[in-house]
């Protein structure tokens, strides 16, 4: 299978992202926060790792992984500022919409380069 360095871009910054919102589930754990914080910490890292697998093997479900993905990332920030008020709004509304236009982007992209063998 023939990964061209976009591919493999997008699959370590993918399987980073997961290992990063991985990393805050263990204090996330121990520390008394509100139940959404620890769902969508771990919702990231599963979506992040799958999104990464998926772009790595050229699966037809990794743009949908991909969206999960921004989706998850996006409505956290804007649940961090408006429901929780533990983050600025206007950061939480740039940040959401950054987001969204990445992983959108991110998701035609594999969409659109899919491996041959996977466009059947």
């Amino acid at each position: 299978m023939r990964r061209t360095p976009a591919d493999i871009l997008i699959t370590v910054v993918l399987a980073a992202y997961g290992l990063y919102a991985a990393s805050y589930i263990p204090g996330l754990l121990v520390a008394p926060v509100p139940p959404i914080l620890l769902i969508s910490r771990i919702l990231e890292a599963v979506f992040g790792f799958a999104a990464a697998v998926g772009v790595w093997n050229g699966e037809r479900w990794a743009p949908l992984a991909i969206l999960a993905l921004g989706l998850t990332i996006a409505v956290m920030w804007l649940v961090e500022a408006f429901v929780l008020g533990i983050v600025a709004y206007l950061n939480a509304l740039a940040a959401a919409v950054i987001v969204a236009i990445l992983f959108m982007a991110g998701a035609f992209y594999v969409q659109g380069h899919r491996h041959p063998a996977h466009n059947l």
